[in-house]
């Protein structure tokens, strides 16, 4: 693709040459390994040191980038740019054929909509839903009245349970569980434990990516429920009836207990945790390690255990490593 033509899709501003629109660009690549024909990027100032010695045909970055041995895609995003120009200059192939595999297990029952790709060793339960061009790798499972959204992507080993609800455009990585039961049970008097049933459901709105090996549960009654936009990393557990917001961030192996609320935008670090029947408000930042032991106010950043503003966090940090026994 002629690097003018990029430009105009990618939004962004030429400057270069004379003829630097007629640059041909195959491919993105890193500063240190790019070569002709590769687009690269300067997302980060501390790698701007590395950007003489590249080799590549472009560079996306910002206008504090002064100067570069190729021309300079200009935009005030190049992170998101860039990852427009992976998907327009490397899309990923597609490996399951559009059509129902043979190996395939579709329940009379089942709605399809066109254009879905249903791989070898799928399942479909009785009364499922699949939206539109929604493609199903190998070994997933849709559970019996399931329904699953248009333009979404199952990976493989992927169960979807019963009566679960997903959005169009969802993203469910290799093994991820959406809809397993709840860890609900009651003391009884003798000290043994009752089951308490989880028939509730797990609802998942549009554009929302789960990651490998996660899970997200079903409560008792009512429903959990993932909000539009959210991102979610591998290895993260979502309990029974947490309501998630709109385009929130979780990080790998991230556990959520029962019934929490995590408002839109917030952001969850690798390994934190949330007890039960907390709030996290809008925007909040909670830093990796951490565990969210009671309410939080939105838009601050948080730290430590229990999780408190970073600044007063910091603050004991220090005082631990000096071993100070006063007041914290």
């Amino acid at each position: 693709m002629k690097l003018g033509a990029l430009a105009q899709h990618l939004g962004c501003r030429v400057d270069g040459s004379a003829d630097a629109a007629d640059v041909e660009i195959s491919r993105v690549n890193s500063l240190a390994d790019a070569g002709p024909g590769d687009l690269t990027f300067l997302t980060n100032p501390k790698f701007a040191s590395q950007v003489a010695a590249t080799r590549a045909s472009a560079i996306l970055a910002d206008d504090t980038l002064v100067s570069a041995p190729c021309p300079i895609l200009r935009t005030p995003g190049p992170y998101v740019a860039c990852a427009s120009a992976i998907a327009l200059l490397m899309p990923a192939e597609a490996p399951v054929a559009p059509g129902v595999h043979p190996l395939a297990s579709v329940d009379p029952t089942a709605t399809l909509g066109a254009g879905v790709s249903i791989g070898p060793f799928v399942a479909v339960g009785a009364g499922a839903r699949i939206g539109a061009r929604t493609m199903l790798h190998p070994h997933v499972v849709v559970g019996p009245g399931a329904r699953v959204g248009e333009a979404c992507v199952l990976h493989a080993h992927v169960s979807v349970r019963d009566r679960v609800v997903i959005g169009d455009r969802v993203t469910l990585q290799d093994g991820a569980v959406i809809g397993s039961g709840g860890f609900g049970f009651a003391t009884r008097a003798d000290g043994t434990h009752q089951h308490i049933p989880q028939v509730g459901i797990v609802v998942i709105e549009d554009d929302v990516d789960v990651g490998a090996n996660s899970t997200v549960d079903r409560p008792a009654i009512g429903e959990t429920r993932i909000g539009a936009g959210t991102k979610i990393d591998n290895q993260v557990h979502i309990a029974h009836g947490v309501k998630i917001g709109r385009n929130v961030l979780l990080a790998g192996m991230v556990g959520i207990a029962g019934s929490s609320v995590l408002e839109d935008d917030v952001v969850l670090g690798g390994q934190v945790g949330v007890i039960n029947h907390v709030r996290v408000g809008r925007g909040a930042k909670v830093a990796g390690k951490s565990v969210v032991m009671n309410d939080l106010e939105g838009g601050r950043t948080y730290a430590g255990i229990p999780a408190v503003p970073i600044a007063r966090w910091r603050r004991w940090a220090v005082r631990f490593r000096r071993g100070d026994k006063g007041q914290l």
